[in-house]
């Protein structure tokens, strides 16, 4: 008691003293003590001294909370809210508390303050607030302990010569920052206004701090005058920014990501038009790197303009979030309300404090650090100084300085909350993920139901891809705080990550609804949708995005990188000039606007794309790895381009590009060494020397159209039908043609192989002696060279692979050529995806480079691939509980047959307790039962588990191919393409019955389930696999004409089958009945003669759009 009595007087002393920092300490420690609804109330009045009106807001809603009779919480939030420019909100406050006033015993002379606050606020609603209560301040009185701690305190006064220090002319610094106190610092809030739409002055609070039951009135002498609205600056005391839409010119709390530019360009907006009134909220920008998967690492948006913004802002790599660009007529309307300073030396340290704050706020760091070091010279422990210097040193990207500073402030006073906050996120800027949690987890002790921190931890929780303890965070965020329009939006964001779609859904859509005009919500919303393969609902985002700002660049590369991935690259490159217009340095455009080009054509702007984000300077390793790619992806332009004037047939990245090429493109590695050792292609001028380049616009003819409008309807047919899988025009086309091709290429081996077989057959009878089959027809030997290897003996190359028999000179195709005709059209169409055969890479085929599917990477549910995740557990359970090992990362083989391991597999039900049993990182290998060697069982896919951080996994299929794995595949396929050969030209040839071709559809479907176990490319497999699919069908009289079902994956059907007639019992049901014979095809003109050169090829993949 004694100690309490003895901090209640010197509260009295401080406040008389106006030391309202350290009366706010004092209180801080009471409140520890003793939480009692005055003492609250106290400090609120505190902080509405140092303009600390978030603060304000806070204890207003905690004394709120324990007593909604309270006039004084009323009066005081509602001025915090006219002062920061909410003045709906303070209106709807005030009005609140007057009804409350009218059905109770109220004090007569809040009662009458309000009843002024509330008529002056009707009167003129956009007048700015100027919340100094230094003109009426109310008397002091300490509570409960009875002592009259300043019974005798007389009024003191001051003469503050105030200046006013706003300076309406600075234009580039529109953020509205705090360098905030939690418990015990002061924010560096200088609040939100509204634009000043006049002069008059809304009444002062008069609601002050109460010591021991007693009103005694502290004021001051201000030059004379105690009414602000008295002043011939009136406009220039208050705090007014010009801000847009419904007082919502808020930063978007928290840290904001750069996204990757391949199946997860993007993702996350800066939240140009919404800017807080408190740092708390506005955290460091995290560049984290994102993965490569399309879960994604769920990108923010983030917009680069440049127009009007300052140096030292659009440098930032780890910024803390901020309005980056506002027009000029909004900037010459804005102003900044500081606390006005006397020019006397005498002045006070909470004063000059305010003046730091004010610095801060118009982005003046060098001055505000500066005042804030005057005073760390006085007292080096001062701790509301540390935290000020450090917030500002932050915005100058002085990281590891701001951290010193912020962690000196904790030294000095471990219960300041806010400087654990601050530490928190500048360690998150750093990327020190655990130490940054570590910090707001410890502000949370001091505030355990501050929505400000659960917001930051929650973010950053999400930035650093715990999106489980992100979803806990912002979820108890947005119950504390329902208005915070930023948790929902990021709420949405880390649901959608871990499969809650529905309920990420309506996190953004709640967000929209809090502000019509917050951008970053579109955008997430926008990249929702993308990412679900929901176009239309995207672009109608996104055009909402540019209602609201047509100069938002980010909008542009959003819409231009859907607009790649539905294929209409002519589309996108509009878009993203349009973005590269208003920020000519963003590499993601840059990159992606090159491989427009690149894939219609237009090599000379390409290469020119590829040349500029070659040339720009990075802060970011996701930026560095879209540089790596465009050296690469400018090499393979450059060889296009060389073969533009030639046949298709000699356009062959296998055979032509240096293997160590390959695997750095494959890999996204740093060039260096494929420079030093790789030959390089020659500059595009040398090809425009011989007249090989030119635009490549497409001729209608009558065959090029109608060969067009058989291959848009077959390749349709290649969609699936699954959440991430966008509708791309441009593949569905080169599918059709491939399909084309395949089919009539085929039919014509076929054709020379059903005459062979004739004359075999006839000469079998003449000699009273029947040929065997394998005998009769001859198909071409296989080698690990591939299609036109020079290692291939037996025969010459030709045309795609297709060779000649140097005994007969009949024509021969291997399954390896069928398929690189696929292979061809998947290159040309989308050149920048390094698809290529694995066995033509040179170590990484040696060593078993495969690819790499994963169905959850750490916490997130990868959108395409997780809905196999079940079954491909149960898969991974069935093969550990039937071989009864495992392999770890060594290769060495994991024992599982004792301490009733077995049993605990059978029971997991998930990755987690998989992981549990086996107590380590562990690999195991399916299996597929061979056709061509009776009782063999050829490697499938591997099935891997690895633990990535605390609580996640990467849970994925992996298919290396090495040469032993290469060979048997090898002698696989070869047996499955003898075997349709076979039963295709026999007695069968020519048929139209679909019962008799029932043998050919199986043989068909067989091949088929190989190709998909074998996965030889390094990526497009699955596309490819279906092409030849389709192709084969066609050759044999067989038309493919429904669809895919939807949430079926045919290459996953085939992976997870052990035997290939498991695989047909699973597509037959849905795949014959949509299968009809046809004849028709046989009627479409030769695509290749018809497209013969690479350049005819390009312009009919890049024509639909015209």
């Amino acid at each position: 008691m004694a100690s309490a009595i003895t901090a209640r007087i010197e509260l009295a002393k401080l406040c008389s003293l106006r030391n309202w920092s350290k009366a706010i300490r004092i209180l801080d420690s009471l409140l520890a003590q003793s939480y009692e609804i005055q003492d609250i109330c106290n400090r609120a009045f505190c902080y509405s001294q140092l303009e600390l009106h978030k603060h304000v807001i806070r204890d207003c809603d905690k004394a709120l909370q324990l007593d909604p009779m309270l006039l004084q919480a009323y009066i005081l939030k509602g001025c915090a809210f006219s002062a920061l420019g909410r003045k709906e909100e303070a209106l709807s406050v005030w009005e609140k508390g007057y009804e409350h006033a009218l059905h109770q015993s109220a004090d007569l002379k809040q009662f009458l303050e309000l009843e002024e606050l509330l008529t002056a606020a009707k009167q003129d609603r956009s007048v700015t607030c100027e919340y100094d209560v230094s003109n009426s301040m109310s008397s002091l009185t300490v509570s409960e302990s009875g002592l009259n701690a300043n019974d005798k305190m007389s009024e003191t006064s001051e003469n503050h010569n105030k200046s006013d220090i706003s300076d309406s002319s600075s234009q580039s610094r529109d953020v509205s920052v705090t360098c905030s106190k939690s418990s015990h610092d002061p924010d560096l809030c200088n609040g939100r206004s509204d634009e000043a739409k006049g002069g008059s002055s809304v009444p002062l609070s008069k609601s002050g701090l109460h010591i021991n039951g007693k009103l005694r009135e502290v004021s001051e002498n201000h030059n004379g005058s105690s009414d602000g609205s008295k002043s011939t600056h009136a406009s220039r005391d208050a705090s007014e920014i010009n801000r847009k839409s419904s007082d919502n010119f808020d930063i978007c709390n928290g840290p904001i990501d750069k996204a990757s530019v391949n199946e997860r360009h993007g993702r996350q907006m800066n939240g140009t038009h919404d800017v807080h009134d408190k740092l708390s909220s506005d955290s460091a920008s995290l560049n984290d790197s994102n993965t490569n998967s399309e879960s994604y690492c769920k990108s923010s948006i983030s917009d680069n303009k440049s127009s009007d913004s300052t140096e030292s802002r659009s440098k930032l790599s780890f910024k803390w979030d901020m309005l980056k660009e506002t027009s000029n007529e909004a900037k010459r309307n804005k102003k900044f309300c500081v606390t006005r300073i006397s020019k006397s030396k005498s002045i006070s340290v909470d004063f000059r404090l305010s003046r730091g704050i004010a610095q801060v706020n118009e982005g003046k760091y060098a001055s505000a650090i500066s005042i804030f070091d005057q005073i760390l010279k006085e007292d080096p422990m001062y701790p509301e100084a540390l935290i000020g210097r450090g917030t500002a040193r932050a915005f100058q990207r002085e990281l590891e300085a701001a951290i010193s500073d912020f962690t000196e402030a904790i030294q000095s006073n471990p219960s300041a909350g806010e400087a654990w906050k601050r530490r928190g996120q500048a360690r998150a800027a750093l990327g020190e993920s655990v130490e940054a949690i570590q910090d707001l987890s410890k502000a949370l002790e001091f505030e355990p139901n501050s929505a400000d921190i659960l917001h930051e931890r929650g973010i950053v929780n999400f930035k650093f891809k715990d999106f489980n303890a992100a979803v806990e965070d912002l979820s108890a965020c947005v119950k504390l705080d329902k208005e915070n329009k930023s948790a929902y939006t990021y709420l949405g964001l880390a649901l959608s990550s871990i499969g809650e779609y529905k309920k990420a859904e309506e996190a953004h859509l709640k967000a929209i609804q809090l502000d019509r005009n917050f951008l970053e919500a579109w955008g997430h919303l926008t990249q929702f949708y993308q990412d679900l393969a929901n176009s239309e609902k995207a672009l109608e985002c996104l055009q909402q995005v540019l209602y609201i700002d047509q100069r938002f660049s980010k909008a542009y590369h959003l819409r231009g990188l859907l607009l790649h991935g539905l294929g209409q690259h002519k589309k996108a490159i509009k878009d993203l000039s349009t973005g590269l217009g208003i920020d000519p340095s963003n590499i993601e455009c840059l990159y992606l606007r090159a491989s427009c080009y690149h894939a219609i054509g237009e090599y000379r702007e390409a290469i020119k794309d590829y040349d500029a984000a070659l040339d720009l300077e990075l802060d970011s390793m996701e930026k560095f790895v879209l540089q790596c790619l465009a050296f690469y992806q400018k090499e393979i332009a450059l060889y296009t381009a060389s073969k533009i004037s030639s046949e298709f047939c000699w356009f062959d990245i296998d055979g032509d590009i240096d293997p160590l090429f390959k695997e750095y493109w494959c890999k996204r590695l740093h060039p260096k060494n494929v420079c030093e050792k790789v030959y390089r292609q020659p500059p595009l001028r040398d090809s425009l020397k011989k007249g090989k380049l030119r635009r490549q616009d497409f001729s209608v003819t009558k065959q090029k159209t109608a060969l067009l409008l058989a291959a848009d309807s077959i390749g349709k047919k290649i969609q699936y039908d699954c959440p991430g899988f966008l509708s791309n025009r441009r593949q569905h086309r080169m599918a059709g043609l491939a399909a084309i091709e395949i089919a009539q290429k085929v039919s014509k081996i076929w054709r020379s192989l059903q005459a062979e077989w004739k004359y075999s057959n006839r000469s079998s009878s003449k000699n009273g002696k029947r040929a065997r089959r394998k005998d009769r027809i001859n198909i071409a030997s296989q080698n690990r060279g591939g299609a036109g290897c020079s290692t291939s003996s037996s025969s010459d190359t030709s045309s795609y692979g297709i060779t000649e028999e140097r005994s007969s000179g009949h024509p021969k195709m291997s399954w390896q050529d069928v398929y690189t005709l696929a292979v061809k059209w998947r290159q040309i169409s989308e050149p920048c995806d390094p698809v290529v055969w694995v066995n033509k890479l040179s170590e990484e085929f040696n060593s078993g480079f495969g690819s790499h599917t994963p169905m959850i990477l750490g916490q997130a549910k990868v959108v395409r691939y997780f809905p196999n995740y079940a079954r491909t557990l149960d898969v991974a359970k069935t093969v550990m509980k039937d071989k009864k090992y495992v392999h770890n990362k060594a290769d060495d083989i994991i024992d599982l047959s004792e301490d009733g391991k077995l049993q605990d597999i059978a029971d997991a039900k998930s990755c987690d307790a998989l992981y549990k049993v086996v107590g380590e990182d562990f690999w195991l290998a399916t299996w597929c039962n061979s056709t061509a060697f009776e009782g063999k069982q050829l490697e499938g896919t591997r099935i891997t588990l690895v633990k990535m951080g605390e609580s996640g996994y990467d849970f994925a299929i992996r298919t290396p191919c090495t040469p032993s794995r290469w060979d048997e595949f090898d002698a696989e396929m070869t047996m499955a393409w003898e075997a349709l050969c076979n039963a295709y030209c026999g007695e069968t040839y020519g048929s139209t019955d679909f019962n008799v071709l029932e043998n050919v559809r199986e043989a068909i479907l067989k091949m088929t389930y190989y190709w998909y176990n074998f996965m030889p490319l390094s990526r497009g497999s699955a596309v490819v696999g279906f092409v030849v699919l389709v192709g084969l069908f066609l050759a044999a009289n067989m038309e493919f004409s429904g669809h895919i079902p939807q949430g079926l994956q045919v290459d996953w059907e085939a992976i997870l089958n052990s035997d290939p007639h498991s695989f047909l019992d699973s597509v037959k049901s849905w795949l014959y009945p949509s299968l009809k014979t046809s004849t028709s095809w046989k009627e479409y003109p030769d695509v290749t003669s018809t497209f013969a050169t690479t350049g005819s090829v390009v312009a009919a993949l890049s024509s639909y759009d015209d």
